[in-house]
């Protein structure tokens, strides 16, 4: 038994039976459990009990044993002075000073089940993929689910936008450029993406957007990449560069993206080729986004994507690869795109003045294919049967944010299976 056990059980009310009574044998009923507390203090403030026909209402502390209400000093702790009940797994020890006030002590080892603690004791010892491997069942996932988990996923990712769009003065197509850019440098290069976006005034993107070769070479200058041209093309990147330096005054910091245990279509080179085609193409890209209604609108604004025609048959600069083909963003990495930039940033823009925006963008999460990697493999292994990225997202959310914590007491998968016999 923990403390924060306890805490669960009594704030969900998990109890054999109610027929609550203190150590001294005088039945004591609970009108109201208490408001759990979660910041310093009496872990439930607000509660109301009746014993001996008397109705008290103030707060309840919660322990393990009985004595740690003297370990814990909350004796000389004046938050503590308004406890009308004292609730322990195990009564080791009489304090006086409860007594003394008349506040009765509760012992709850009789009434919570043996297998709840048995539960919790394989939840958290585990190390298996989810802490409810050995005991997951694929029906006991709640109703809404996946939908609570991606609207808990887009508020934390919007919070993240709105502190951006109080840095750059609530200007969406910038916060956009750097989300965008996070997403094509991938795992391995999302941050160094970012600050390269960043450290670029959008001013000048804007300025140069209608030739291709001024923003391959801004990205690639910025990158570091031009100061040794190697060949005609770096030789036209690198004048290119030069002259956008001095007339935007471009910083001289350089920021050096990594090629290492990436596979060659996700190399920094291809990709950043990529993002400046995609700003190349499209004029106002924030307000195409908004507007679009359906999914399929989305893909059409990124599926002619792809870098430069030297890239056809280059992977790295000055370096002629045996493979000759156009370098098209695929359909896998456009999804990952609006996943997790384009939804998020909708969402983001609209949830002030549009009731229905959460249904909206969940419309959108239902329209497209499930991720595959090795945390949905994983849950496949447990026998989930899933088709559509709002069932994938919430499920590497879940993970993320339950499972690898093994947060099981703030898990509606983890209730269900500790209150369930």
């Amino acid at each position: 038994m923990t403390e924060k056990l306890l805490q669960y059980l009594w704030n969900f009310k998990v109890f054999k039976h109610f027929d609550f009574k203190d150590i001294e044998g005088n039945s004591v009923e609970i009108l109201d459990f208490g408001k759990w507390n979660t910041d310093s203090g009496p872990d439930f403030l607000t509660a109301k009990i009746k014993t001996n026909n008397i109705i008290l209402a103030g707060n309840i502390e919660l322990h393990v044993k009985s004595s740690d209400w003297i370990f814990h000093n909350h004796s000389q702790d004046p938050n503590y002075q308004n406890i009308i009940l004292h609730v322990v797994f195990q009564n080791d020890a009489e304090i006086d000073e409860l007594k003394d006030k008349n506040v009765p002590t509760l012992e709850l080892r009789t009434h919570i089940d043996e297998n709840i603690l048995w539960k919790y004791e394989k939840l958290i010892s585990g190390n298996q993929f989810i802490p409810c491997e050995n005991i997951f069942n694929p029906n006991i996932i709640p109703v809404n689910f996946h939908e609570e988990n991606v609207l808990k996923k887009l508020e934390e990712k919007s919070l993240e936008f709105e502190k951006s769009l109080e840095q750059f003065k609530n200007n969406f197509e910038v916060v956009l450029f750097h989300s965008l850019a996070y997403s094509f440098g991938l795992k391995v290069n999302a941050f160094i993406f970012k600050q390269i976006a960043e450290s670029i005034d959008f001013n000048s993107i804007n300025k140069i957007r209608q030739n291709e070769i001024q923003l391959e070479a801004l990205f690639f200058g910025v990158s570091g990449w031009l100061e040794n041209p190697e060949d005609e093309q770096m030789k036209i990147w690198k004048r290119e560069f030069d002259f956008i330096k001095a007339k935007f005054n471009i910083s001289d910091l350089k920021f050096h993206p990594k090629f290492l245990r990436l596979r060659p279509p996700n190399f920094p080179t291809i990709r950043l080729s990529q993002l400046a085609n995609l700003y190349h193409q499209h004029q106002s890209l924030f307000s195409k986004i908004i507007n679009v209604k359906t999914s399929d609108q989305l893909f059409e604004i990124f599926k002619d994507i792809k870098a430069s025609e030297y890239w056809n048959n280059h992977f790295n600069f000055g370096k002629i690869s045996k493979i000759d083909q156009p370098k098209i963003v695929s359909k896998d990495f456009i999804e990952l795109i609006i996943l997790n930039t384009v939804l998020p940033l909708k969402y983001t823009y609209h949830k002030y003045h549009n009731e229905e925006i959460a249904d909206e963008i969940l419309h959108f999460y239902n329209n497209l294919s499930a991720e595959k990697n090795s945390i949905t493999d994983d849950w496949k292994k447990l026998g989930l049967k899933f088709k559509t990225a709002l069932e994938s997202q919430s499920l590497i959310y879940h993970f993320k944010n339950s499972c690898e914590e093994k947060n099981c007491l703030n898990c509606s998968i983890g209730f269900k299976i500790l209150k369930e016999s």
